[in-house]
């Protein structure tokens, strides 16, 4: 006679196999240490998931955006243009490539609802699916963006949300 299987044993393989199929999913922020290796050879390493790219440090309050990437580069003389086809190459390997707004020592704050809507056009038109003729990054489009809000007021980043 042929053993019974426990419904519970089935939904605890299932569960298991769905559990190791999340496995791996690891998130690493790149760009504020200038000892790290390339964007490219980052996400060609295979430990990562995301790739976060740390940070839209300033913006709102009418202040001109503005992204720090450390030593790797300066956004402010097209200078991380060049990061487009490291951003092109992790996509194509698997790799979710997100820009993060805010930081530990940024200048940020969202005035008003319509602040945070410049704010979200600015983001879409220069780092996401929009057109700008002046993308920081290139024509590469991130996939997402990530809120490290560490300080300042948390009002508005619904609006910028949306």
């Amino acid at each position: 006679m042929a053993a019974s299987k426990s419904p519970w044993a089935s939904l605890f393989i299932i569960t298991s196999l769905l559990a190791a199929a999340q496995a791996g999913k690891i998130a690493v922020y790149w760009g504020q240490n200038d000892d790290e290796s390339t964007l490219a050879d980052t996400c060609a390493s295979g430990d990562y998931a995301y790739v976060i790219l740390a940070f839209l440090s300033v913006f709102g309050n009418g202040q001109n955006p503005q992204l720090n990437l450390a030593g790797h580069c300066d956004p402010s003389s097209n200078g991380c243009t060049g990061l487009s086809s490291d951003i092109e190459t992790c996509q194509a390997q698997g790799v979710n490539v997100i820009l993060s707004i805010g930081g530990g020592a940024g200048s940020y704050i969202l005035a008003s609802q319509d602040d945070a809507r410049q704010v979200a056009t600015y983001i879409w038109n220069n780092y996401l699916g929009g057109q700008s003729p002046s993308r920081p990054l290139g024509d590469a489009v991130l996939d997402g963006v990530d809120f490290d809000i560490e300080g300042g007021s948390p009002d508005h980043y619904d609006d910028l949300a949306r």
